[in-house]
């Protein structure tokens, strides 16, 4: 039936509650069968080994109410459940207009901070309409399907304080775009990996301390980034150029990286990286992970030493915003279907640029910039902002492992 031809139909909502085990859902649908009922809704949730079980059905013919009631609470008492039964007309009222999904992440989600937030929802006129759990580690990560208010106020709503409430907090337009191939583009310094690549290249020519003070000043967007990027790399000038393996091997990536590209690429999403760094390191980082795109600034090396210059193309703030675009109209995603993750000021362009755009570990200038901010170290939870469940991460691991045992 459709929701005009239940609007004003008498329907029973059938709830049963009790210990899970396999077998209740197929039991009850059995009892209801004699009965020639139709199916409007279903509704099943497990917590901590406890299930509860809402069926909204169609009433039963006249004078047959009774003998259903009395046969269902006679079944579930057989299998050690409990049953509620309740009277009404038609199907779940519409939702409103406006529909977002708000994920939470918390490490840990405390009671005092899920209060605040389905308070805002309140507040900012919206409605809770579904609560899934996403995550129980590394973080708690848990979705909320909201109606009734626009996403951009939502967002504005949830976001600001998120920080205060020591959660994050990720609020995107619920819709069939949610499944669709996008475009995931990383910074890579204290984002895909947890160094500063300039800084180790310092340390081998031994002025780490004063390129580290120029980095840091750049980031919080103190300095012009390409003129900061000159005067670090005039430091590095006579390096020898075997240094640049050193530098690979030297390299830390972030905890979860390899997952959430792995798991992206499996979704068939396309992943690259745009990087203020550069191409001696990016690109190794493309072959090992399998990336799709990677852009960086090249040293400049003559004679196997470095001449403390860069070449080509600057990758500066306006730079990554547009490698973003070149990225998302070679892999044929729209600007609205592409993530961007980053962490420094010189990341802002490409994070507000993007579909949504997250602050990674961020300096406070780019958490208050950005669509949504994650501040635990661990760049995967980045799947759960997406719908992705830890789950189906786990599951899609698994699998790969047995192909991997049969070839």
């Amino acid at each position: 039936m459709s929701a005009s031809q239940t609007s004003d139909v008498p329907t029973l909502l059938v709830k049963i509650f009790g210990k899970d085990r396999p077998g209740i859902t197929a039991g009850l649908f059995d009892t209801l069968a004699a009965y020639s009922l139709d199916v409007v809704d279903i509704e099943q949730v497990v917590t901590r080994g406890r299930m509860v079980l809402c069926a909204l059905v169609t009433a039963p013919p006249r004078g047959q109410e009774g003998d259903l009631r009395a046969t269902v609470h006679s079944w579930a008492e057989s299998v050690k459940m409990q049953a509620e039964i309740i009277s009404g007309l038609g199907d779940n009222r519409p939702r409103g207009l406006g529909r977002s999904l708000v994920t939470v992440l918390g490490h840990p989600l405390t009671a005092e901070a899920t209060a605040a937030i389905t308070a805002r929802i309140t507040k900012a006129g919206g409605n809770i309409d579904r609560i899934f759990r996403l995550a129980k580690y590394p973080v708690t990560a848990v979705e909320f399907a909201v109606s009734g208010v626009e996403t951009e106020p939502l967002r504005t709503a949830l976001v600001t304080d998120a920080a205060a409430l020591g959660v994050d907090v990720a609020v995107v337009a619920a819709g069939l775009h949610r499944r669709a191939q996008r475009l995931v583009v990383m910074d890579v310094d204290s984002t895909v990996i947890q160094d500063e690549v300039i800084e180790l290249f310092a340390a081998h020519a031994g002025c780490e301390a004063e390129v580290a003070e120029v980095t840091a000043a750049a980031m919080r967007g103190e300095l012009d980034f390409e003129q900061s990027l000159h005067a670090r790399v005039a430091l590095l000038e006579g390096l020898d150029a075997s240094v640049v393996d050193k530098v690979r091997s030297e390299v830390r990536l972030t905890p979860g990286a390899r997952t959430l590209i792995r798991t992206l690429k499996r979704l068939g999403y396309q992943v690259g990286v745009v990087s203020g760094g550069f191409t001696q390191v990016t690109d190794d980082l493309k072959e090992r992970l399998g990336l799709d795109f990677a852009q960086a600034n090249t040293l400049e090396i003559v004679d196997g030493k470095l001449t403390g210059r860069v070449t080509g193309e600057i990758v500066d703030r306006a730079g990554k915003a547009r490698l973003l675009r070149r990225f998302a109209a070679e892999a044929g995603v729209p600007l609205s279907q592409t993530v961007a993750i980053g962490d420094g000021a010189n990341d802002l362009d490409m994070l507000n640029a993007a579909g949504l755009g997250v602050a990674f570990n961020a300096k406070p200038v780019v958490r208050q910039a950005a669509h949504t901010a994650v501040n635990v170290p661990f760049l995967d939870t980045v799947l759960y902002l997406l719908g992705i469940t830890r789950e189906e991460v786990e599951a899609a691991d698994t699998v790969d492992e047995r192909a991997d045992g049969e070839r």
